[in-house]
């Protein structure tokens, strides 16, 4: 059964996510702006699995009432289909990105799970044998002696296996209206959504793939010409109605399946609001592949008692 939302179709239909195992960290600094850019550093080429070294986002930014050592702060996700390209790709980035950057620390978000990576410990290493373990607001620490003073990191991060994938697709009569609704639709994420992330440029895709190529048989993925405005006329099962002449992604990872169906809900009833929208609907391959289906029409459901004010 197709839904409307105002002028606006809702496909009956499913995002098709997957699991990922994800870490969560805690970076402080000595104000909101170098917390900002180390979080924004370490998340930096991480939109999708298929090229990148893993996926990546900041979810929120954290009051000094709730951080570990009462500094400002960022939370950022880190996604990976493999637990030990995980630890590989987080030590990656909290060496290169949070140790390097000025007054940072970094603390475990994810306290409760028991499956752990040892980062703070491995990181140590940095220090030269000059490293000292610790006891700081009631977490086991590391302390490396760098220039500017020291850096703190927590001993092991926890992980979490959590869901990657979620998507809405916006198609839109125009370029403008399609930016105008994607960008509508993250800033609702940001706004009513938790534990989530939106890990491409500012959480918004231009470029969706599907699986695989029809023409170049070792390419991972390929664009999704199913929903290219500009093939409308050449491809025969085209998922593009005629008015319609933009399409964006929005891609959502989250540690919970029912955090990234709020999203989408909030998402959807976000893009929905703007002129030019003709429908709203998901990427997804049928089934075959990811075992999580999130359907539109729950995730409107979800988000019905919640009214979009942006």
């Amino acid at each position: 059964m197709t839904l409307k939302l105002g002028s606006v179709t809702i496909e009956d239909t499913f995002a098709e996510a997957f699991p990922m195992y994800a870490t969560r960290i805690i970076v402080t600094a000595i104000n909101r702006k170098w917390a900002l850019i180390a979080a924004k550093v370490a998340t930096g080429f991480g939109t999708s699995v298929i090229a990148s070294p893993g996926e990546c986002g900041i979810e929120t930014l954290l009051s000094p009432k709730i951080t570990p050592d009462s500094r400002p702060g960022a939370a950022i996700q880190i996604y990976h289909s493999d637990p030990a390209n995980l630890k590989i790709v987080t030590l990656t980035r909290v060496g290169q990105c949070i140790l390097t950057a000025p007054t940072t620390a970094a603390f475990d978000g994810l306290p409760k799970m028991k499956r752990r990576i040892s980062i703070g410990k491995a990181l140590a290493k940095f220090g030269d044998g000059f490293e000292k373990e610790d006891t700081m607001y009631g977490r086991k620490i590391w302390r490396i002696p760098v220039m500017e003073g020291e850096f703190v990191i927590e001993d092991s991060f926890g992980v979490i296996k959590a869901v990657a994938g979620g998507n809405i697709l916006i198609l839109a009569k125009d370029l403008e209206s399609g930016l105008k609704a994607a960008e509508k639709s993250v800033k609702a994420i940001r706004k009513y959504a938790r534990s989530v992330i939106t890990p491409f440029p500012g959480g918004i895709v231009r470029s969706g793939s599907k699986v695989g190529s029809l023409k170049y048989p070792k390419l991972r993925a390929t664009t999704n010409h199913l929903y290219c405005p500009t093939l409308k006329e050449v491809v025969e099962d085209t998922k593009i109605p005629q008015e319609v002449n933009s399409v964006f992604e929005i891609v959502i990872n989250g540690l919970r399946k029912e955090y990234v169906l709020k999203a989408m809900g909030v998402a959807i009833k976000a893009a929905s609001s703007v002129p030019g929208v003709v429908k709203i609907d998901a990427g997804n391959y049928g089934g075959k592949l990811g075992p999580y289906h999130l359907y539109l029409r729950d995730a409107l459901e979800v988000a019905k008692n919640i009214d979009i004010h942006l």
